[in-house]
């Protein structure tokens, strides 16, 4: 008895901790790419009039549609879960594309964050009905803009420009880990703070081993 004990600690364990720590690899550092390269943000305004881009950030991107304070709980939600966690990144940002006229509900949308956190990191950037669903369309995502051109859910794009998230390529795994994922629903805190947290580390884990890698291990990411 004392003898396959040792043989199974010998043989079977070592065999048992390389299957698994390989499969953690490939599963909880890298986030595939949804679709790639998309195109970055027009001229659009935004509330304090700085140029906010997708390019060389990393981005959690929404959509409000017109009727902007209707969602605060969202945002408020994404406040609590994601935001107060990472903002402190420079290269992070947290961008609401909205229609233009909803500018003045934007901003008692973050007015009333501010009591709750620093809110530079928030930015809502304003273009026309055309313009959103011309951008939302280039995304290839299949979730749809409402007719109001909102969404509950919001997106990870990376500093390259690709939309990340879960390809789901498993059909037979059940886990959640394993299924097709896009986006984020704001509406459900425990999404934000599930799903979403385990793949914006992720990401945020990518970007700290290229620094390393490359020798440029900053505060930045």
């Amino acid at each position: 008895m004392k003898k396959n004990i040792v043989l199974f600690s010998l043989f079977v364990l070592p065999i048992v901790a390389y299957l698994f720590f390989a499969s953690g690899v490939n599963s909880f550092t890298t986030l595939p790419v949804i679709t790639p390269k998309v195109a970055d943000f027009g001229n659009w305004k935004s509330l304090d009039g700085k140029d906010v881009k997708l390019n060389k950030k990393i981005t959690v991107l929404g959509f409000s549609g017109s009727n902007v304070l209707d969602n605060r709980g969202n945002y408020f939600n994404l406040n609590e879960k994601i935001y107060k966690r990472y903002h402190g990144f420079e290269d992070l940002q947290f961008v609401i594309v909205a229609p233009l006229g909803s500018e003045i509900e934007a901003q008692k949308v973050i007015d009333a964050l501010a009591p709750f956190t620093e809110v530079s990191g928030w930015n809502f950037v304003f273009a026309s009905p055309d313009e959103i669903k011309t951008f939302y369309n280039q995304l290839q995502l299949k979730g749809k803009l409402n007719e109001n051109l909102g969404t509950s859910y919001v997106y990870i794009v990376d500093k390259e420009r690709n939309v990340r998230g879960r390809k789901g390529a498993n059909k037979a795994n059940k886990d959640k880990k394993d299924e097709y994922k896009e986006g984020y629903d704001t509406f459900h805190p425990s999404e934000l703070s599930n799903e979403m947290l385990d793949d914006f580390k992720i990401i945020l884990y990518e970007y700290r081993a290229a620094l390393k890698k490359n020798h440029n291990a900053t505060k930045q990411l």
